[in-house]
């Protein structure tokens, strides 16, 4: 019989009987499928796009078990899995945007240097074809 093991923000376990081993374990990913880095939030994303289950078990590459043991404990703690999967996404958005931010700041700096005199040929041979390219 296996224990479907995790732990929510009560802190508190929850298990579920579905097995031998535990299937949904709580990570420092967070909840997630034993033994893969597959986190619940990664099927989530599928299920609000409304896959299907076995198309989702193929792309993420699990066997029967452990998707179904996945989407039968998000159906259990729904609340739960939804709240933190919405944190996720929002701890992911300002990620993305604080390197966004950072590339943006990154690249105007290097595009206010001055060319390097060492590449001063290559730059006249690029100008010379781009003109020759634009005439045709």
């Amino acid at each position: 019989m296996m224990l479907l093991i995790a732990f929510l923000n009560t802190g508190e376990p929850t298990v579920m009987n579905t097995g031998t081993h535990p299937t949904v374990v709580r990570t420092g990913r967070g909840l997630s499928i034993a033994g893969t880095r597959t986190t619940l939030y990664s099927i989530l994303d599928y299920v609000h796009a409304d896959w299907p289950p076995k198309l989702i078990r193929d792309r993420l590459n699990l066997t029967e078990q452990q998707i179904t043991d996945a989407l039968d404990y998000i159906a259990a703690h729904r609340a739960d899995v939804e709240a933190e999967y919405q944190q996720v996404l929002h701890d992911a958005q300002e990620i993305r945007q604080y390197w966004e931010d950072r590339y943006r700041e990154r690249l105007a700096a290097i595009a206010a240097r001055p060319p390097k005199p060492e590449q001063a040929a290559i730059r006249a041979k690029l100008a010379a074809v781009k003109a020759r390219l634009s005439e045709q």
